[in-house]
């Protein structure tokens, strides 16, 4: 496929990363030559310096024959006028762009053909609160992901010695749970992905993602660990994007303070916010976390702009008793050493913006996707199609279709009803099926299975 990526900032570059190992013709547009240098140093790309909505720049870089234009550059409007200018003057077939301001997204009717020709909207700033929103359901868990309009919900925990299944094997997952159904599709150990059957022993500490409907998730996480209080008290560091609309989303939810050091904001703060105690100051401040009593708060989640503030001020809520602590992370390579240490969980936009953008990108009847392990791995909804005779997949049981090493069956959906998967299910036509991939690099062999043979109508 070939795409074009407006902007050369974290997410850009992450972006560009991720689709250049997967054969994929890339050409990457950004004003900044060290941004482009150092890419095109490591990353098997096109590199194009120019303003990203100029339609000369677009031209040279081939917008007039590109299956996709995927802008994400720092400004809104021109992101918004790149794919503008690509649907009228090259035709650009799909058009995706990065719109943070919820000023835009509040109208919906905006963004049409007939008015400003973006075909997928995404805003990191949304995606980031839904998912925070989705951990603060599920205390305990890592990553919470739905397939299958959310009747399927994959979650990561991480094993604790009071969970029931821990120091059992797999093959005892059934019985324990009885009518609830579920799935485990990987472990990790030690950052290491285990190859896994009925026999595999779950330990402690092992990081572990299981794939269930989503009314048995609390059952399922009980096996793994010992049940958590709901989170009541909420802390958020800093009221940006991000804060502002995370706040707005769990005012209602809990008991809720917001520290923002900018007076000018903070005042603005306390004006939008109906139920949420708004406080000037420094989430650095050790007084001010102390006077706030941050030792009975269940939840504290950094998301400033500033990814050493957000780490230091996460550090030093838990040092003085947060049950849990979050911290936004923009620098990829960040993540990976912080998730190890007293913080609890890393949140990277950069990889929860890819996730959204990954499904427009596959190959064949893929609806939903999901990247996982910062990256590294992915969950992903395809749709079987046509019949025995033209689809690899439709007709056979699971254990008989050949799935590339390291890729798993999690769950089917059929007419509405989830299916979890196992050796002796059949795979229908139409049927929604989850797969867990533990290397990424193997997506074109299952991007294969679903395709439908030639001469299939």
């Amino acid at each position: 496929m070939k795409i074009i990526i407006l902007g050369a900032g974290q997410v850009g570059a992450s972006l560009a990363s991720s689709l250049a190992v997967e054969e994929n013709d890339i050409t990457i547009v950004d004003q900044d030559a060290k941004l482009l240098d150092r890419l095109q140093n490591h990353l098997d790309l096109r590199c194009i310096r120019g303003y990203a909505a100029h339609p000369d720049v677009l031209a040279k870089a081939g917008a007039e024959d590109a299956d996709m234009l995927i802008a994400v550059t720092q400004s809104d409007e021109t992101n918004m006028m790149a794919c503008q200018v690509a649907y009228r003057l090259f035709s650009t077939p799909t058009k995706i762009a990065r719109v943070r301001a919820s000023e835009y997204m509040n109208y919906p009717d905006l963004f049409s053909n007939k008015a400003i020709p973006v075909d997928m909207l995404i805003s990191p700033e949304q995606l980031v609160t839904d998912y925070i929103s989705s951990l603060l359901k599920y205390p305990g868990s890592l990553q919470v992901l739905e397939f299958a309009g959310g009747k399927v919900q994959l979650v990561a925990v991480k094993a604790l010695e009071d969970g029931r299944l821990v120091g059992r094997a797999l093959k005892h997952l059934q019985t324990d749970l009885h009518d609830s159904e579920a799935r485990v599709a990987a472990i990790y150990r030690q950052d290491n992905a285990l190859e896994i059957n009925g026999d595999t022993v779950i330990r402690a500490g092992d990081e572990v993602f299981f794939i269930t409907a989503t009314e048995n998730t609390e059952k399922m996480m009980l096996e793994l660990r010992q049940q958590e209080k709901p989170y009541r008290r909420v802390m958020i560091a800093g009221g940006g994007n991000i804060g502002i609309r995370l706040a707005k989303a769990l005012e209602n939810k809990f008991r809720l303070r917001i520290i923002e050091q900018n007076e000018e904001r903070a005042s603005m703060l306390s004006e939008d916010l109906e139920h949420a105690i708004v406080l000037r100051g420094s989430a650095l401040d050790e007084q001010l976390l102390k006077t706030e009593n941050i030792n009975e708060v269940d939840v504290f989640c950094s998301v400033t702009n500033d990814d050493e503030a957000n780490v230091l001020s996460a550090m030093i809520a838990k040092r003085l008793g947060a049950k849990k602590v979050m911290a936004l992370i923009n620098r990829t390579s960040y993540v990976d050493l912080i998730q190890s240490g007293p913080i609890d969980i890393a949140i990277s936009p950069q990889q929860a913006t890819i996730g959204a953008l990954l499904a427009h990108i596959r190959i064949g009847d893929i609806v939903q996707v999901h990247s996982l392990r910062r990256g590294a791995a992915e969950a992903i909804e395809a749709i079987a199609h046509g019949d025995e005779k033209s689809s690899r997949v439709v007709g056979k049981r699971i254990h008989e279709i050949k799935l590339p090493k390291g890729t798993s069956i999690g769950a089917i959906i059929r007419d509405g009803e989830v299916n979890i998967a196992h050796r002796q299910k059949f795979i229908r036509t139409n049927d929604h099926v989850i797969l867990f991939l533990r290397d990424k690099k193997r997506i074109k062999e299952v991007e294969k299975l679903f395709q439908v043979k030639i001469g299939f109508l």
